[in-house]
């Protein structure tokens, strides 16, 4: 498996968060941020038990390649 670091934010205090990457045998992303703790949004979600969710700062999606239009992350 390779994988490969798309962005990290910039305004990260300590630099190691949020970070999305790609794996290009399986064709997927892996979004490091902050686990979501809090019941009340967790509560409003059909999360499977070998799930969980992370949060990251909305301009984070500049890192996907489809929202900046390029398609398929061809890295």
């Amino acid at each position: 498996m390779a994988l490969h670091m798309l962005g990290k934010d910039p305004n990260s205090p300590e630099g190691k968060s949020a970070t999305v990457y790609y794996d290009d045998v399986t064709d997927k992303y892996l979004v490091q941020g902050l686990k979501v703790l809090d019941d009340e949004r967790l509560s409003q979600l059909d999360l499977p038990d070998h799930e969980t969710v992370v949060e990251i700062p909305k301009y984070m999606t500049q890192f996907f390649p489809e929202v900046r239009g390029g398609g398929r992350a061809d890295v």
